[in-house]
């Protein structure tokens, strides 16, 4: 999978000495194509294989409705060719610029933005990232530091499938973006300024296939091994959907559980009885409990493959208690040493 890039630009946002905050902007794009194709080659695959992300479409809430609309306008403009790259991008600065005023724990960044193409689909890339320090040693085998960005731990980046967006003016999930470690909140400002409303929420939509899935094998005339056999088949289709990008398309799933011999799944999960979309982004964590079970509370944490249930890992729910059979090895050494002692 190739990336060919349209255009890419960085400007850097950052406060002065008043504690302003200020746009420092690139008069023109980057111009070191080779450093640019690599750059957004691992920004696409290390993005694309992030859990979690929420999914939105441009759209106006709250107060101020005229700027939650601008971004949107000017990527259009852009799209149109009424708009060159750079001043798009310039506007971009400043309306982030203006954003990350209204708060006082912003840093700013350096704003990298990028139109490319991957298989038949184009995207805008957006990303607020921050500069890292490093130690380098000379060909004088002296020490030096410099500053480079910090790939490996975005927090702030948003992907707008252009293609998608141009093509589907229904669609309520051509942005994608990474959700704060504390959730949505934490990248409240970065939205608003592009003007993104969450649309799909992809964890429930998940959660509902899970349970659609459960109830059909449930339903069924499988043995316990096939049952644990479509289950898996689900989970590797579902986690390659993921890891590619791609949605998870129901009618496409189904065909695959067709192949298992479990027909009219598609029917099963869309016909009614749950509120599923045809087609929906991947949650990598929701699609553990196809594998395994776990729980954490009270102090306690448990986690077991599902294979195991029954077996190994005997649950009663009248008594509310699970036996296990077999101890992990390195768990039974750390009881019987604590058991010695007392």
């Amino acid at each position: 999978m190739t990336i060919s890039t349209e255009h890419a630009i960085i400007h850097e946002i950052s406060q002065d000495a008043q504690g302003q905050m200020r746009c420092r902007l690139r008069p023109q794009p980057l111009l070191n194509s080779h450093a640019v194709d690599a750059i957004l080659d691992e920004l696409h695959h290390s993005y694309s294989g992030k859990g979690g992300k929420g999914f939105g479409f441009f759209g106006t809430h709250g107060e101020d409705g005229e700027a939650n609309e601008a971004f949107a306008k000017a990527l259009t403009d852009y799209r149109n060719g009424d708009l060159g790259f750079v001043e798009f991008t310039s506007s971009a600065s400043q309306l982030l610029q203006e954003e990350l005023s209204k708060y006082d724990f912003s840093q700013g960044g350096f704003l990298l933005m990028s139109c490319y193409s991957v298989m038949a689909s184009d995207y805008l890339f957006v990303a607020l990232l921050n500069a890292k320090s490093s130690m380098t040693v000379l060909d004088d085998m002296e020490l030096s530091e410099n500053n480079h960005l910090d790939l490996s731990n975005i927090q702030l980046a948003a992907r707008i499938d252009l293609t998608e967006w141009q093509a589907d003016k229904e669609s309520r999930k051509y942005i994608s973006f990474i959700r704060g470690r504390a959730g949505r909140k934490v990248a409240d400002f970065f939205l608003d300024f592009m003007g993104c409303v969450e649309g799909v929420n992809t964890k429930a939509q998940n959660k509902t296939l899970m349970n659609a899935v459960e109830d059909f094998v449930a339903s069924s005339e499988l043995t316990k091994d096939e049952r644990q056999e479509a289950r898996n088949k689900v989970f590797d289709y579902c986690t390659e959907r993921a890891e590619t990008g791609n949605d998870i398309e129901v009618k496409d799933l189904a065909d695959e559980l067709a192949d298992q011999g479990m027909d009219s799944f598609y029917d099963f999960a869309c016909g009614g009885n749950y509120e599923l979309d045809e087609e929906f982004p991947a949650d990598k964590a929701s699609l553990r409990q196809l594998k395994k079970f776990s729980g954490t509370g009270g102090g306690v944490t448990l986690s077991f493959d599902g294979g195991h249930l029954g077996e190994r890992v005997i649950y009663d729910p009248i008594s509310d208690t699970i036996l296990i059979k077999g101890v992990p090895a390195n768990l039974k050494d750390q009881l019987d040493r604590r058991l010695k002692g007392e």
